[in-house]
């Protein structure tokens, strides 16, 4: 395997763009173009599988590799760290898809109380668990972006890093000539040093 911390950073950030992509694509109860839907949640939870999947085998392939790296093994700490969370958001998912279930089987019974009960709790359950999933698959996002900048720092941290480590401090200018009086400072301005 030809593995760089460069390249392994850019891994991890396209799994959590990926974990990103599944927390956007998430249903909102209170948005009518969002709703829920039992077909757009299996397929949810079928694409996190897909995730899960890609997760394992980024870990079983850099387990497996005789040559590992040295950063390898925070590469595999940081994939399958990520695999709880996105369980988390799939188990919440099914949840959601049972709630959808049930409200899809009582949609046409009398209007009793206790059936209008039943089902304003199943929209409360699916409102948790869609809460629950979209903090999970923040979580998995956060925890790869994390994993990710121990490899590579970003862009812009990268270059401030450098600019910092690699520039000399500039020479001392000129001293003022010996006779030159000080610039006086006002006595209610505070000079201060860095």
């Amino acid at each position: 395997m030809n593995s760089t911390p460069v390249s392994d950073a850019l891994a991890l950030r396209a799994t959590a763009s990926a974990f990103d992509l599944q927390r956007g694509k998430l249903p909102v109860s209170a948005d009518p173009h969002r709703s829920p839907d039992s077909i757009a949640v299996a397929r949810q939870i079928s694409e996190l599988g897909k995730l899960i999947t890609d997760l394992d085998d980024e870990v079983l392939f850099r387990a497996a590799d005789p040559d590992r790296e040295a950063h390898t093994a925070r590469v595999i700490s940081g994939f399958s760290a990520t695999v709880g969370p996105a369980g988390e958001a799939a188990s919440a998912l099914g949840a959601v898809a049972h709630q959808l279930s049930f409200l899809e089987q009582t949609e046409h019974l009398p209007n009793r109380p206790d059936a209008q009960d039943a089902r304003e709790a199943a929209t409360r359950v699916m409102d948790d668990a869609l809460d629950m999933a979209d903090t999970a698959l923040r979580e998995a996002a956060d925890s790869l972006h994390t994993a990710s900048a121990t490899l590579s720092p970003p862009p812009m941290r990268l270059h401030t890093a450098r600019s910092r480590s690699t520039t000399a401090a500039p020479a001392p200018g000129p001293l003022p000539p010996t006779g030159a009086p000080a610039a006086a400072v006002p006595p209610d301005r505070i000079a201060r040093s860095r």
